[in-house]
C-alpha cells in the first residue's frame, strides 16, 4: 500500500509529504486549494501522461516520489519481469518532469519507461477520478465489468484467438473466390507477363552489369588509344622508335661487358633481366586488350539495343531488374495457385467452418456465463445500493444475442429502475449525477474481491449526495477500508467524519506566490475543519455537530 507520497514543485505545492494511514483517509479543503494537484501527482507516478505545465512558476523541474509497501503478488510479478527489484519490502516509484517537456521515471534506483511505470501502476493503486462514472454509461463497459465479476477472461481470450482465425480465414477465402470471367482475365494477364518476361531472360543485376560495359565500350576509342600509346612506348612501333624494354636490353648488355672487370654490376644485370621480363608480360597483356577492345566494337549496337529493353520492361512494371525476376517467379505460382484454387478454397472452407462451430459453441457459453454473472452481480449491486440510501432499486443485465463477434454475441446493458412502480429502463437514460457515484461505489464495493489492488483512491465520489445518502457512502468507504488502504477525496462532512486519517489541502499566499500546504489533523483540528465543512463559518453549533459526527 502507499506508505509515503512527496511533491516538489509541482503547480502551487513547492514541498509537500503525506503519509496515509492503512484504512480510510480523507482528503479535504476549500474548492481550488489543490486537491486535485494531489490526485494529479498520483497519476503521474502511475505512468499517466502529464503536462509540462503543471510545474511550479520559475522551477525548472518538478519531482513526485511514493514509497509502497505490502507489494500484491501482481505487482512483484511484473516488476520481475521487467528486472526490477524490491529492497527491503519496499518499492520506490519516481517521477521527474523538466520544464523542456522531457520526463524521467524512476523505479527504485534504476531508470524506467512510463509503460512500465503504468504496468506497475495499475497493480498498486487503483483511482476512480469524479469523472469515472461516466464509463457506466457506455454499453462496453458495462459489459467488460460483467466479464470481470464472471472470471471471463481465461474463456474470452480463447474465444477470441479462435474468433481471429476464424475471421483470417474468410478474408483469405474471399480474396481467393474470383468470379470466372475475373478468374479467365487474370489468367490470361499472368500468362502474358510470363511470357514477356521469359522471352527477356533477365539476369540478377543486368542492368547496372550492362550500364557498367556499355561505359567501357562508349569509351573504346580513348581506351585503345592509350593501351596503344602504353605498348608503343614499351615495345616500340616497328619503325623508328624501339621502345623502352629495347633500350633496358641494351643497358643490360652494356653491364654485361664489364661484369668482368666489375663483378658487382652482375647483379644489376640480373636485376635488368627481371624487369625485362615484367615488362614483356605487361606488354603482351595491353596487346590482348586492344584486341578484346576491337572484337567488343562490334557488340556496341546489340548491348545498346539489350538495355534498351530492359530500360522499356522496368518502365513499363515500375520495377527494377531483380524486382521483375522475383515477380515473374510470383506470377508463376499465382497461376499455379488458379489452376489448384478450387481445391485450396474447398479446404479453407472446411477448416473455416470446423473454427466456425467452435466459435459458435464458445459464444453460447460465453453467454450462459454472463446470464448466470448476471443474475449474481444485479444481486450484489442491488444490496449494495440498498444501504446507500437507494431503497426502491431494481438493477438488472440485460444481455440480448446479435450478431457475433470479437467479444462474443451479446448486446450487454445495465437495466434500472430507482423508484418504485417505474419500469426498468437503460441506466445511461435516467440515472442522475448522485445515483451514478453512489452505483459505481457499489460496483467497487462488489468488485474489490475480485482483485489484490492494496490501494483504492475516491475523487470526489459523493458529487450530487447529501444528507442520509452521504452518510451511507461515509459508511460503506469505511468498511471498504477494513481491508484495504482508501484515499478519499471529499466536501461532505458525513463523509470526512468516517476517516481514520485526516489531511487538510489549503492554500495561502505569501510575498505574492501561492503555496498550498498539506497537514494531517488531530482530533480538534478535525472538528474545526468539519464545522467548517458543514456551516462555511466555525460557530459554536457547527463544532458541536462536527463532534458528533467524529464520536458517531
Amino acid at each position: 500500500m502507499l506508505r509515503e507520497l512527496y511533491i516538489e514543485n509541482l503547480a502551487t505545492i513547492e514541498k509537500a509529504t503525506i503519509k496515509p494511514g492503512e484504512k480510510l483517509n480523507v482528503l479535504t479543503g476549500e474548492t481550488g486549494a489543490g486537491k486535485s494537484i494531489l490526485i494529479g501527482s498520483i497519476n503521474a507516478i502511475l505512468g499517466h501522461r502529464v503536462s509540462k505545465d503543471i510545474i511550479r512558476a520559475g522551477e525548472k523541474k518538478a519531482v513526485i516520489s511514493a514509497v509502497f509497501d505490502e507489494i500484491p503478488e501482481k505487482a512483484r510479478q511484473a516488476l520481475e519481469n521487467n528486472g526490477y527489484d524490491i529492497e527491503d519490502g519496499l518499492l520506490i516509484l519516481q517521477r521527474e518532469i523538466s520544464s523542456d517537456g522531457k520526463s524521467v521515471a524512476r523505479i527504485g534506483t534504476k531508470p524506467a519507461t512510463i509503460s512500465v511505470l503504468r504496468e506497475i501502476g495499475s497493480e498498486l493503486i487503483d483511482i476512480h477520478g469524479q469523472n469515472d462514472n461516466r464509463i457506466l454509461m457506455n454499453n462496453d463497459n458495462q459489459r467488460e465489468l460483467l466479464d470481470s465479476y464472471g472470471n471471463l477472461g481465461e474463456v474470452l481470450s480463447t474465444y477470441r484467438e479462435n474468433f481471429r482465425n476464424f475471421s483470417k480465414l474468410s478474408k483469405q477465402i474471399r480474396k481467393l473466390q474470383l468470379s470466372e470471367a475475373e478468374k479467365a482475365d487474370k489468367i490470361e494477364m499472368l500468362k502474358y507477363q510470363i511470357e514477356e518476361l521469359e522471352l527477356l531472360n533477365l539476369k540478377p543485376d543486368e542492368d547496372e552489369n550492362l550500364s557498367l560495359q556499355l561505359d567501357t565500350l562508349h569509351n573504346s576509342a580513348k581506351i585503345q588509344e592509350n593501351l596503344y600509346k602504353a605498348s608503343v612506348l614499351l615495345d616500340g612501333d616497328g619503325e623508328e622508335y624501339a621502345g623502352s624494354i629495347s633500350e633496358i636490353d641494351k643497358a643490360k648488355a652494356s653491364l654485361e661487358e664489364i661484369s668482368e672487370l666489375l663483378p658487382d654490376v652482375e647483379e644489376l644485370s640480373n636485376r635488368l633481366d627481371s624487369v625485362i621480363i615484367e615488362l614483356d608480360d605487361i606488354c603482351s597483356d595491353l596487346k590482348g586488350r586492344i584486341s578484346d577492345i576491337d572484337d567488343n566494337a562490334g557488340r556496341l549496337i546489340q548491348m545498346e539495343d539489350r538495355m534498351s529493353d530492359i530500360i522499356k520492361i522496368k518502365r513499363k512494371y515500375g520495377m527494377d531488374v531483380n524486382s521483375l525476376i522475383e515477380h515473374l517467379e510470383q506470377c508463376k505460382e499465382e497461376l499455379s495457385n488458379i489452376d489448384e484454387m478450387d481445391s485450396v478454397i474447398e479446404d479453407l472452407i472446411n477448416r473455416r467452418r470446423e473454427i466456425g462451430e467452435g466459435v459458435k459453441e464458445k459464444a453460447m457459453q460465453i453467454t450462459q456465463m454472463r446470464k448466470s454473472a448476471g443474475e449474481k452481480l444485479s444481486k450484489d449491486i442491488s444490496e449494495q445500493l440498498r444501504f446507500l440510501n437507494m431503497a426502491d432499486v431494481v438493477l438488472e443485465f440485460d444481455i440480448k444475442q446479435d450478431k457475433v463477434t470479437v467479444n462474443g454475441m451479446d448486446n450487454v446493458e445495465i437495466m434500472i429502475s430507482v423508484n418504485r412502480g417505474e419500469e426498468l429502463k437503460p441506466l445511461n437514460k435516467v440515472a442522475s449525477g448522485g445515483e451514478l457515484s453512489r452505483i459505481m461505489l457499489a460496483v467497487k464495493s462488489v468488485l474489490a474481491d475480485k482483485d489484490s489492488i492494496p490501494t483504492m483512491i475516491f475523487d470526489e465520489i459523493d458529487t450530487g449526495i447529501s444528507g442520509r445518502a452521504a452518510q451511507k457512502v461515509g459508511i460503506k468507504l469505511s468498511q471498504a477500508a477494513q481491508n484495504r488502504q482508501v484515499l478519499c477525496v471529499t466536501h461532505l462532512a458525513q463523509i470526512a467524519a468516517k476517516g481514520d486519517s485526516h489531511f487538510l489541502i489549503e492554500k495561502e499566499v505569501d510575498k505574492d506566490r501561492t503555496f498550498t500546504q498539506v497537514r494531517q489533523l488531530d482530533f480538534d483540528q478535525r472538528k474545526a475543519e468539519i464545522a467548517r465543512i458543514i456551516g462555511g463559518d466555525v460557530t459554536e453549533i457547527s463544532l458541536k455537530n462536527a463532534e458528533e459526527l467524529l464520536n458517531s
